[in-house]
């Protein structure tokens, strides 16, 4: 397992912040600096493993909608999408906490369509208004079977920073990797109504691995 390359700032503060904690707790606590490290080495320790990078073995996919971030399910609804399919769908949402792999893979393979940032607010992930108004990227990747899938990473309450590596034109690759999102947030993805659906809410996702949807020819 390695480190995220998004992981090196955040690091750089952490390390810094633990080093001056630990030499004033040490310098002015003296034996009492312990009752002080050990909770902020705990958190320190944290911080790593939130970018932590797992190794996993990616399928090739053609029909099938990946799940695109270790999480939970937390939506699963009909929906009109206006900003680039401007028409009905399903809506799958997924919640990361603080604690789950923040990488953000494709769940669909095809050719990338459409991107956008959008800035906005940090309303918490799984307010059903962040969809919508909250700091937000959208994706659009159109599939082999010609359908088009759009997928939005969304900021949460916490999270302050969202990255997406992807360009108009580029080819996706199901479960592969094209963005990350520091802390807590959410992943919509949003299907067409004749998709089969086979995640639930509540289900718990591996990013990269799950299939929790299959298209059917357009």
């Amino acid at each position: 397992m390695r480190l995220h390359k998004e992981s090196k700032g955040t690091l750089l503060v952490a390390s810094t912040v633990f080093a001056l904690a630990a030499f004033l707790s040490i310098y002015f606590l003296k034996f009492w600096a312990l009752a002080l490290l050990i909770p902020l080495l705990v958190v320190y320790g944290l911080v790593f493993w939130f970018f932590r990078v797992p190794n996993r073995t990616i399928l090739e996919h053609r029909e099938n909608i990946v799940a695109p971030v270790d999480g939970k399910v937390v939506m699963i609804k009909e929906v009109e999408e206006n900003e680039f399919l401007k028409s009905k769908c399903l809506q799958i949402s997924i919640f990361m906490s603080p604690l789950n792999v923040h990488i953000c893979r494709y769940p669909v393979s095809g050719k990338v369509v459409y991107k956008k940032y959008h800035p906005g607010k940090y309303l918490v992930a799984w307010h059903e208004k962040s969809s919508t108004e909250n700091e937000r990227t959208t994706v659009a990747v159109e599939s082999p079977t010609k359908q088009n899938i759009v997928f939005r990473q969304i900021a949460g309450y916490v999270a302050r920073r969202i990255v997406f590596y992807c360009n108009e034109g580029d080819t996706a690759k199901a479960g592969h990797e094209f963005g990350f999102i520091k802390f807590g947030s959410r992943m919509d993805i949003f299907v067409p109504l004749n998709t089969e659906i086979l995640c639930k809410i509540g289900d718990k996702t591996v990013g990269g691995i799950d299939v929790i949807a299959k298209l059917k020819q357009a």
